[in-house]
């Protein structure tokens, strides 16, 4: 039984609920690039279950993106808005293929050894002076922080890397600004460090991807979705310099939520907390969904795939919705 099956498989062991889809619900969305539009699908299709409500959503990367459409959407236009925020802004990213632009490069036809040779010898010091993110100008046209900040309809938890220490710094509500999720988004080699107040910040995938334990220790609702694109299984062995590198990232990025959830399990089973006894945490993971994820490249933002991503999202939502735990 793979982790998270026996960490699910403990959580469902409780008592059953009396009410299924459930009325308040916390989500953790893990980022990895262009596959956080498998998230997308899966907000697009809880946002229809009008009597369920969210709590906490938490998020790194391309999690932290979604999470702050979803709360930028909720408040400014309801259910609704947040669904057309969402797509409002994959729709842009598929436009301008801003997201991770080097990658994009990278996995074009041709331009694969030069671009990936020049990020490992080059830091995006050297070869992007200017420091351009399109992404920035993305999320402020998208979004109305102040908004976010001050509006209180959901909790958000955004995660980022500090570069000093490696350790893990939480952005809540009135801290979540346009650099918050930059910095939660910031891959180090193709974007340079995002600065907030004298710290310098990478991508939060490095140390929660995404917040977990801060969801189940602060949460009121009894439920948690985890939603996880970052692909775990890979069944072909890599042997190219970029096949090697890609399934790193795969393990790298999946290895602070595993332990995560393996540290929630065992304090549940010793009894270190009665709250957590009561959680019950599920997963949806878009590998289950989408055939041989982990040889895509998160970089993809050609719209047919974003669009399939979201699709298959919406199925899984759907599916989690019409299956009830017990």
């Amino acid at each position: 039984m793979r982790l998270t099956d026996r960490a699910v498989a403990l959580w469902n062991a409780r008592p059953p609920l009396t009410s299924w889809p459930p009325d308040q619900l916390s989500l953790a969305l893990q980022g990895g690039g262009s596959f956080g539009a498998f998230t997308w699908g899966v907000l697009d299709r809880l946002l229809e279950e009008r009597a369920t409500r969210f709590d906490v959503v938490s998020g790194a990367s391309a999690g932290a993106v979604n999470a702050a459409l979803l709360a930028s959407g909720l408040s400014n236009g309801g259910r609704d808005g947040a669904r057309a925020k969402l797509e409002s802004f994959w729709r842009r990213m598929s436009g301008t293929a801003a997201f991770l632009p080097l990658s994009a490069i990278r996995a074009a036809p041709g331009m694969g050894g030069g671009i990936d040779l020049m990020t490992r010898v080059f830091a995006p010091y050297q070869f992007n002076p200017f420091d351009l993110n399109p992404l920035r100008k993305a999320l402020l046209a998208e979004i109305d922080f102040g908004q976010v900040a001050g509006d209180g309809k959901i909790r958000l938890m955004i995660a980022a890397t500090r570069v000093s220490d490696g350790q893990s710094r939480i952005f809540r509500d009135a801290e979540i600004t346009v650099d918050a999720v930059l910095a939660s988004a910031c891959l180090p080699l193709l974007h340079r460090a995002i600065e907030i107040e004298g710290e310098a910040y990478w991508d939060g995938g490095y140390s929660a991807n995404p917040p977990l334990i801060p969801i189940a220790q602060e949460t009121r609702a009894r439920d948690i979705l985890i939603v996880r694109v970052t692909p775990q299984r890979n069944e072909r062995m890599p042997v190219s310099s970029r096949d090697i590198s890609r399934r790193l990232d795969q393990i790298t990025f999946n290895a602070t939520l595993n332990a995560e959830i393996e540290a929630l399990r065992l304090a549940a089973e010793i009894g270190a907390s009665p709250k957590l006894r009561d959680l019950r945490i599920s997963h949806v993971a878009a590998e289950d969904a989408v055939h041989d994820l982990a040889d895509h490249s998160a970089s993809d933002l050609g719209w047919a795939f974003l669009l399939g991503l979201r699709d298959q999202g919406r199925a899984a939502a759907s599916h989690w919705l019409a299956t009830r735990p017990d």
